[in-house]
């Protein structure tokens, strides 16, 4: 898989994440805790790729 097409598909899959942990009611239940797990692997994989998280971050834990 090319460079470009793999940071798209993080990108995509990070702005989906925060999605659903913004809708979310249950910070404490294990679904939350599992796309909190996934939100940091996302956001390590694309700030260690050079990418600016500042627009795309909204849940900023």
């Amino acid at each position: 898989m090319a460079e470009g097409e793999m940071l798209k598909i993080s990108v995509e899959e990070f702005s989906r994440v925060q999605d659903w942990m913004a809708s979310c009611e249950d910070k404490n239940s294990e679904v939350y805790k599992k796309m909190k797990r996934r939100y940091i692997e996302l956001k390590v994989i694309l700030t260690n790729s050079g990418t600016n998280l500042t627009q795309l971050d909204f849940i900023k834990e």
